[in-house]
């Protein structure tokens, strides 16, 4: 009998060297606004020029690095209006999606939002009070959680532009969770989005989901307008 080996494709490298900038990105390892300088990036990656310009083109595609012809590239400052247009943005995105989910999505889909909520409730158990966002494994479980609520859409282009705004907004979410003065019970307002998920409930997900955001977008404000 012949056997035939199956072999992982390689990530290219400059896949890996955008995953890594934007996850350093995102949690405040490089700062809001801060010059990326090819020779720092060399240095700590240990990648070439070629595939960290690359990375850099792809995540200013992404919206998390800004290009400046003559300057090299720069963080995304972080400010009202740009976070305003993340979340608006997100609030015409996800729903939609969300919505178009919840009409295709089989048995197999709906297993995987419980098994993703699932995942994600037991790190908040584990984590306790505080600013569970500032957790790498909790935030990379709520953005699956929220990816595999709309996994079933079948718009590709949807679940690729939430995929970004999410963590567009992820940068934000992490700063104001050190200054929040209230916390907030996200492990509820995941409950309840899951639930009338798998209800199929689409005009309350939606709209649970929608005050989601919204809140998300008021904490931000708050504390962007209290630090300025």
């Amino acid at each position: 009998m012949t056997t035939i080996d199956t072999v992982t494709p390689a990530v290219p490298i400059a896949h890996q060297a955008a995953a890594q900038l934007r996850r350093d990105i995102i949690d405040g390892t490089f700062a809001p606004g801060s010059k990326l300088k090819m020779d720092v990036l060399q240095s700590l990656y240990g990648f070439s020029s070629s595939p960290l310009r690359e990375a850099l083109s792809q995540l200013a595609h992404e919206g998390l690095v800004r290009a400046d012809a003559r300057r090299g590239f720069r963080v995304t400052p972080i400010s009202v209006p740009d976070f305003r247009d993340i979340a608006e943005s997100r609030l015409l995105i996800d729903p939609a999606a969300l919505e178009k989910s919840i009409d295709a999505g089989d048995e197999e889909w709906e297993s995987s939002v419980v098994a993703s909520y699932y995942r994600l409730e037991k790190v908040e158990q584990r984590l306790g009070d505080g600013p569970v966002v500032l957790d790498d494994q909790w935030a990379e479980l709520h953005k699956q959680f929220h990816m595999t609520l709309i996994a079933a859409c079948p718009s590709e282009r949807l679940r690729q532009y939430s995929s970004r705004l999410f963590d567009q907004a992820e940068r934000y979410r992490r700063a104001s969770a050190l200054h929040r003065q209230r916390p907030r019970n996200k492990s509820r307002e995941h409950e309840a989005i899951k639930d009338a998920t798998l209800e199929r409930d689409a005009d309350r997900a939606c709209e649970l989901l929608r005050q989601h955001i919204s809140r998300t977008l008021q904490d931000v404000e708050n504390w962007i307008r209290s630090a300025t």
